[in-house]
């Protein structure tokens, strides 16, 4: 949605929706590309349950490499250039440092490994292709972190959240706008795009509470609550710290990213607007 909305006016953009385009289907891939023959593929298509990957690993690697490495092969075939979205779950965290893009990879569980396998697949097929490494990404609309926040918030419950996991909120239609910014600028190879500044869930959550809050979206003050990451299991293994080194990805577009916190005030803007 944020992709559509935020598209070049010049450009005349055809978005398929998963019921319209199975990217593990190679066929199906194929004949839509010979069909419509796109000067640019953005796939920002993904399998993106990161815990149940862990029991659903076939499903994961379908859409995250074999699907992107079908879009990528059939870019190729078309002369179409190729964008494709990745993330932070490459790393493994342990660096203590944002990752440039050419920081050894290693990641923690099946959603990150199937991601990475996605890069390769598709420079294999399309040399010339711009991978954009993101983190963290919430929007308006949509099931994402921001939205269980406000649910829960307005419900009035107290909020436990993770604090020791450190990246970078980052907003969708930021995200957008720098997509089609770079694929203007015909970037090619491996960026990295999320918005400036640093947080943990936690620190997250304090700001959606507070920005809410004098947006008028919450009756009350709610309570949030730092815990472990020992102290909220999950089946898959998160990095604990994944900031990335955005430098190359901001000097192509020619400006930094917002930082995460006035895109947030955007974002919950948007909400108000629309309650």
């Amino acid at each position: 949605m944020e992709l559509e909305k935020s598209a070049p006016p010049d450009w005349s953009v055809k978005a398929l929706s998963r019921s319209q385009l199975d990217i593990g289907d190679q066929e199906a891939v194929d004949r839509a590309v010979s069909s419509l023959r796109p000067e640019l593929i953005l796939n920002a298509a993904a399998y993106t349950a990161v815990d149940r990957a862990e029991s659903e690993p076939d499903a994961a690697w379908r859409v995250n490499r074999d699907g992107a490495g079908y879009l990528a092969a059939a870019a190729a075939r078309a002369g179409s250039r190729m964008v494709h979205v990745s993330t932070d779950f490459v790393f493994d965290g342990h660096q203590g440092h944002p990752y440039s893009p050419d920081d050894e990879t290693h990641p923690l569980g099946v959603y990150g490994a199937s991601k990475l396998a996605g890069e390769s697949a598709v420079l294999a097929a399309s040399p010339g292709a711009l991978i954009v490494r993101t983190a963290w990404v919430y929007a308006s609309g949509g099931r994402n972190f921001l939205n269980t926040m406000l649910r829960l918030m307005s419900q009035g419950r107290e909020v436990r959240v993770v604090a020791d996991q450190i990246g970078a909120p980052t907003s969708a239609s930021c995200l957008a706008r720098a997509l089609w910014g770079l694929a203007r600028r015909e970037a090619s190879g491996l960026r990295h795009y999320t918005n400036a500044g640093a947080a943990s869930w936690y620190d997250f959550a304090v700001a959606i509470a507070e920005e809410a809050n004098l947006a008028g979206l919450l009756r009350e003050r709610v309570s949030v609550t730092p815990i472990t990451t020992s102290e909220y299991p999950t089946p898959a293994v998160r990095p604990s710290f994944s900031l990335l080194d955005c430098t190359a990805a901001w000097e192509d577009l020619g400006e930094p990213a917002s930082h995460w916190r006035a895109a947030l005030r955007d974002v919950i803007g948007d909400h108000s607007a629309a309650a």
